[in-house]
């Protein structure tokens, strides 16, 4: 078998298995297709996800849903202000041993599972949202001297609610820019009412079913990690990100007027990533500029931040991240 055919077998492969996913979760959430496909991504790319949106749009249970119809060890932490970080990593007690001495052992927290759901994340001080920073970037936790390793795969789901809302902290922006991606939870239309309606106020019950395994998942993100990017594509998404900052000659007006901080590398390797597993989806093995520029707003949205006449003009990144994707060349000599 040529390396194309086999290239051609694995992406319909991936694609088989996503479908299933995608029909899986979809008998319990109503809509919500890139939001869903979103999720995906974060997963496969090995990386987190956040969701924000109104209490009440099923974000929470996107996850939960997600956890059955793949088959990992599934975690759920509601935060609140009086949570503290060792309610979140575990904690080291006093044991009485068989020979009757005492020892010191780890118990761990519910961060030690595959899928983690930081539920309202931004309910959280910030020195508890902060206990999340080391196990986010390297999947593992340090308690005291000793550093335990979280098994693969490991993907945190957080959901948040608008800053706007009572009772909130922001984000720090060193825990922001370790989530891959960040989806916005769009209110459901009136047909997607009727359906939510329909399924939450009769006796109709769904059991979701485990569809993909802990291998299938690891194998998936492999096949993501060989997908091909041309040099010409990667410097698209190169410089995108360096139009983000103010200080850059290619950075159009909106930019330098509005924004304080562009994102960092994270956010040109997050929109790569992004498209190659864009590609698999739709049957590709090789990423396009279509690709980065779909995959931009969701990589990059919560990696810019505004300065004051931004914030008080009430300027939204998804704007300035348009307009530089509208301006900006596919092509630089």
């Amino acid at each position: 078998m040529s390396e194309a055919e086999q290239a051609r077998e694995q992406v319909v492969a991936f694609q088989k298995k996503v479908g299933a996913l995608r029909e899986e979760i979809g008998r319990v959430i109503v809509g919500n297709r890139d939001v869903v496909d979103g999720v995906l991504t974060c997963m496969l790319a090995g990386s987190h996800a956040l969701l924000e949106g109104v209490p009440g749009l099923g974000k929470t249970m996107l996850v939960r849903t997600l956890a059955e119809a793949v088959d990992l060890d599934f975690s759920r932490i509601q935060f609140t202000p009086d949570l503290m970080p060792a309610d979140i990593i575990g904690t080291t007690v006093i044991e009485e041993s068989a020979g009757g001495h005492k020892v010191f052992e780890f118990r761990k927290g519910p961060i030690f599972a595959n899928i983690l759901l930081a539920d309202e994340v931004n309910r959280a001080t910030p020195k508890t949202q902060s206990a999340l920073l080391e196990a986010m970037q390297e999947h593992r936790v340090t308690v005291g001297t000793t550093t335990h390793t979280i098994e693969e795969p490991y993907f945190v789901l957080a959901t948040q609610n608008p800053l706007e809302m009572e009772g909130t902290y922001p984000l720090p922006e060193a825990q922001l820019d370790r989530f891959f991606f960040k989806l916005q939870v769009p209110f459901p239309n009136r047909e997607e009412l009727h359906s939510i309606i329909d399924r939450t106020t009769t006796d109709h019950a769904v059991k979701v079913d485990a569809v993909v395994s802990r291998n299938d998942i690891l194998e998936m993100q492999k096949l993501v990690r060989t997908v091909p990017v041309a040099r010409h594509v990667q410097d698209f998404a190169i410089r995108l990100l360096q139009s983000t900052h103010p200080d850059h000659e290619d950075s159009p007006d909106n930019v330098k007027r509005f924004v304080s901080t562009g994102a960092s590398p994270r956010g040109a390797q997050a929109t790569l990533l992004a498209a190659k597993i864009r590609a698999l989806f739709e049957g590709r093995f090789a990423a396009s500029i279509d690709d980065v520029r779909t995959s931009a707003l969701p990589a990059l949205r919560h990696r810019i931040l505004l300065n004051f006449e931004g914030e008080a003009e009430g300027v939204k990144t998804d704007a300035v991240i348009e307009q530089i994707l509208e301006k900006l060349p596919e092509g630089k000599t």
